[in-house]
């Protein structure tokens, strides 16, 4: 299975040399209006079918999943890509299936629990913030922001058609990632054919750097999603939270989004900890900030040879501009969506190679200091 740059190399030469037109004053002029009434006209086009891009790169990403998969079972088995695909979507749909069998009658029960006590301990929970300035406000706030009964019932109306969306955006993404990674040569080659021939190298080297890119993040973010989600569950578990289990599976789904698990997964579980009494309370919020603290400053950092170098401000505020402008979707594609950005900054915009973008940088700008300090000197 060929990369881009193996496919660039391969088309241009088998490129047939034109011989250079005669190039005029009307020429030109005509080829700068056709471009720039295209290039308007393109970003008008790109802009009304948003969502249909954003759920291309959603395909992209499961393809990449795949691919990667295929790859790891074709350097160890040494077997035919078409039957390293097969066993690799075979072995997700079962690990998928067998979790679901094995964890589903205990996080059912879980789930089933969490919201049969999360009213009750609401309601325990009240009479306790009457008794601080502080918490009265905070509870004054939370009844003025109680939504009526019709708000009720057209948000859970609203709720339902999101879930069927949803659910069929999620079956198109993953039938369309099996396509993708069934034949990425053939779409690899196309979009490379859409690319002048002058610039197919640096495109290919820059669609190179991203798809690596992307595959380092993927793998990063799986280990730091098992980890969130093993470690709030089992803490929560320790301390006698209801339903931990539950809540620490949906914090690890959630960290899909960095920084979201613990959030997601705190409201609940301080609701429900706080339920029990003060002390069960005051140790979730402990175990959740421990988790937190270790997954930022111990399992990341151990990680990050696994993961393109991002640094936390782009991430947060990649998250929020991606929700701005694209909504849900782009909350949950904001990171690598901000990994693609950021590596078509430096590759086109500060000029370095495939390599330096994949090893951060950061040692060949090092290493490049001191020439240029002796050059100067």
């Amino acid at each position: 299975m060929a990369n881009f740059t193996e496919q660039s190399e391969m088309m241009q030469a088998d490129a047939v040399t034109l011989p250079p037109a005669r190039d005029t004053l009307e020429r030109r002029v005509f080829r700068t209006t056709v471009v720039v009434l295209a290039t308007a006209a393109a970003a008008y086009v790109i802009w009304l079918l948003v969502d249909l891009l954003l759920l291309l790169f959603a395909c992209a990403l499961v393809s990449l999943i795949l691919l990667t998969v295929t790859r790891v079972i074709r350097r160890n088995a040494r077997l035919p890509f078409a039957a390293a695909l097969t066993l690799a979507v075979l072995g997700l749909l079962g690990l998928i299936v067998g979790a679901s069998w094995f964890f589903g009658a205990t996080l059912q029960g879980e789930f089933a629990e969490l919201a049969t006590r999360l009213p009750s301990a609401w309601a325990n929970l009240q009479p306790r913030l009457r008794t601080s300035p502080v918490g009265s406000a905070i509870l004054d706030q939370a009844q003025a922001l109680a939504p009526s009964g019709q708000t009720i019932v057209n948000a859970a109306t609203t709720a339902l058609a999101a879930v069927g969306g949803a659910l069929s955006g999620l079956a198109i993404v993953l039938v369309g990632g099996l396509y993708l990674a069934a034949q990425p040569t053939l779409y690899s080659v196309g979009l490379l054919r859409m690319v002048p021939a002058r610039a197919q190298k640096t495109a290919a080297e820059t669609l190179d750097a991203i798809s690596e890119s992307l595959r380092n993040w993927l793998k990063g973010q799986a280990l730091g999603m098992l980890f969130v989600g093993v470690g709030t569950g089992l803490g929560l578990w320790l301390v006698g939270v209801p339903a931990a289990w539950a809540i620490g599976l949906v914090a690890g789904l959630a960290e899909f989004v960095p920084y979201a698990g613990i959030i997601v997964a705190g409201i609940p579980a301080v609701v429900l900890a706080f339920g029990q009494g003060t002390d069960t309370g005051l140790w979730t919020i402990g175990v959740l900030i421990a988790v937190q603290q270790l997954q930022g400053n111990l399992v990341m950092p151990l990680l990050q040879n696994r993961m393109v170098d991002l640094p936390p401000a782009i991430t947060i505020f990649g998250i929020i501009a991606a929700g701005i402008l694209f909504g849900v979707a782009g909350v949950l594609l904001a990171t690598p969506l901000t990994i693609v950005v950021l590596v078509l900054v430096r590759r086109l915009y500060l000029g370095e190679d495939k390599h330096e973008v994949l090893s951060g940088g950061g040692d060949a700008a090092e290493a490049a200091q001191p020439d240029a300090t002796n050059r100067a000197g």
